[in-house]
């Protein structure tokens, strides 16, 4: 799987872009990418306050857990789209649950519409190559609006009412070693069916978000 993946390239078209998608795994990256892509988490996610740029100070460009496969989308300004993967357990109920989570996203505001749809079906192959039961990836709330194109055309199911459980990338005296938030949550059934996902309204990822 590794071989078909490396390198590469998906051409992905819209009415307002043409982005050309690279997928990599983590250890095919330059210093230079790495630069590339920290400045542009810094820009996008500084927009949300300067706090949360700070994890992508340098050459960093990850900001809690490192994913092990990204997608990058470019085009003629650059970097313009990401999605990280990384395969972990996490734990809802009793139950131990192998999946692929997708997060550390990120899309330049002139592309905003197009950042979820086009990058979840960019990695969607990658998912099924890699034969993980499930997909899954968390949303504020106020996003909501933004995945609902999922439940429409049966790609993905959307689930409310879902809290999620994560450490934090550093541990400090003066804050809770977790953090337990309200998220919208958003599965793909992989090589299982959504009638197998656990029941249950708290997930635990047992290590820092992705």
């Amino acid at each position: 799987m590794r071989d078909s993946t490396k390198q590469r390239e998906v051409e992905s078209c819209s009415t307002r872009s043409h982005l050309r998608w690279r997928l990599c795994w983590e250890s095919e990256l330059e210093l230079d990418e790495h630069v590339e892509l920290a400045a542009f988490f810094r820009k996008i996610y500084g927009q949300t306050g300067s706090f949360n740029a700070k994890s992508f100070e340098g050459s960093q460009s990850w900001g809690g857990a490192r994913p092990e496969l990204r997608a990058v989308g470019y085009d003629s300004m650059g970097v313009a789209a990401h999605i990280g993967l990384l395969r972990r357990f996490i734990r809802i109920g009793t139950v131990d649950l192998l999946v692929g989570e997708l997060g550390l996203r990120g899309v330049r505001p002139d592309l905003e519409g197009l950042w979820m749809a086009h990058s979840v079906r960019v990695m969607y192959p990658v998912l099924q190559e890699l034969k993980v039961p499930f997909a899954f990836g968390a949303v504020r709330p106020a996003l909501q609006h933004h995945v609902a194109r999922f439940s429409r055309n049966a790609l993905a199911t959307i689930m409310s009412g879902i809290r999620v459980r994560s450490t934090l990338p550093c541990a400090r005296l003066d804050k809770p070693p977790t953090r337990t938030e309200d998220v919208v949550l958003i599965v793909l059934p992989i090589a299982q069916p959504m009638s197998e996902w656990p029941a249950g309204t708290i997930i635990d990822r047992n290590g820092p978000e992705l």
